[in-house]
């Protein structure tokens, strides 16, 4: 069977190389797969170092969108997918979590009656002012395969109306939902021994033995509201007074810095020996990374978990979150972008770090069993 596999942004190419190493390792003589990069990550820093290093095949197809606001970056890959799909004419679009790429895949094939395999389906943050959450309802409910990374997001699916108990054939009015288990869990599990024998992020900026809290931003809520930058990077500055702080640096935070900062806080943060700048980490660092953390700070879904995935502590620098597992098993708090509360956190976790991380998240096989499924379903 012929798959075309969507991805746009850093995090879905991590995701990919999941189903593309289930495919080459164990399906090889039953699926092949049509990868189509949007473009919507251009940078070699957020993109290109992903497939060098994770093993994901080159793109088939690159429409190379860039940058715009939201329509005018949907439509534009809408336009090139609808013309891919009609060209290749697969058996199924397969679609990673909740980017602008993903809606664009999903009004591109159910448009033309292809069906779509949603990864990462069903989690909700119940905040409609994320664009994330519109695009992964839409997404949802154009798909004809489900998969569910919790047993949550499951629940969140039977609650908007899908039935558990459908027969297969699965189709767009007959959807299949599962509760799989993450693919993130599968790549940090495969790649954590190779990280660290690839990576040297730990000896090039001289991290061998220190002590330090890791953090991500990169939200637009975070990164582009003044107030709450500057919150959180108060909080950061408190912090660094007791640990150091690594700030691995997303193009669009670096960007917005200076000029969302105020001066004096800008200027504390540039000069502090204790904060940490750095460009963006690639995967195999970010692992490494979070491996050797001693708590993590992040308003990044996918670092929320691998957090977790290395039984790390985590300060959640959003006002909620679709892993809500991990916050209700005590390992992990919401702090939104709140300088006391993000102060607080760091000490209460500093004083009593967690200690109970059950397995939510699978056995590290999830990306064959999504395999298996996608195999029966559209070869009956």
């Amino acid at each position: 069977m012929k798959i075309v596999t969507v991805i746009g942004a850093r995090p879905q190419i991590i995701k990919a190389a999941a189903i593309s190493r289930a495919i080459r390792q164990h399906f090889c003589n039953e699926m092949q797969e049509i990868i189509v990069h949007t473009g919507q990550h251009y940078d070699n820093n957020m993109s290109q170092v992903f497939f060098d290093e994770l093993g994901v095949p080159q793109p088939d197809y690159n429409l190379g969108v860039g940058s715009a606001s939201h329509g005018v970056q949907t439509a534009r890959m809408i336009e090139g997918i609808e013309d891919i799909l009609l060209k290749e004419k697969p058996d199924c679009l397969v679609l990673y979590g909740d980017t602008n790429s993903t809606l664009a895949g999903a009004i591109a094939a159910s448009k033309i009656h292809i069906p779509i395999v949603h990864i990462e389906a069903g989690l909700r943050s119940f905040n409609k002012s994320m664009p994330e959450e519109i695009n992964r309802i839409c997404c949802d409910h154009c798909s004809t395969l489900l998969f569910s990374p919790t047993a949550t997001g499951f629940k969140n699916l039977i609650n908007e109306g899908f039935n558990p108990d459908n027969k297969k054939k699965y189709t767009i009015d007959n959807p299949g939902i599962y509760h799989c288990g993450d693919i993130m869990y599968d790549n940090s599990k495969y790649f954590a021994t190779i990280a660290d024998s690839k990576s040297q992020i730990l000896e090039r900026e001289n991290l061998k033995g220190v002590d330090y809290v890791l953090c991500t931003i990169h939200r637009d809520n975070n990164t582009d509201q003044p107030k709450r930058l500057n919150s959180i990077f108060k909080a950061l500055l408190a912090i660094a007074d007791k640990t150091a702080v690594v700030l691995p640096l997303h193009p669009r935070t670096a960007k917005l810095l200076e000029h969302n900062l105020q001066k004096d806080v800008f200027e504390k943060v540039s000069s502090n020996k204790n904060i940490r700048l750095l460009p963006p980490a690639s995967f195999l660092d970010m692992i490494v990374l979070e491996r050797h953390a001693k708590m993590v700070v992040t308003d990044s879904g996918g670092v929320q978990k691998e957090a977790f995935f290395f039984q790390k502590p985590c300060l959640i620098l959003r006002s909620e979150t679709e892993w809500k597992e991990i916050v209700e098993c005590g390992a992990a708090v919401i702090t939104d972008a709140n300088e006391q509360q993000i102060v607080k956190a760091y000490g209460d976790f500093t004083d009593n770090p967690p200690h109970n991380y059950p397995e939510f998240f699978g056995d590290g096989h999830a990306a064959e069993f999504i395999c298996k499924e996608m195999l029966e379903n559209f070869q009956l």
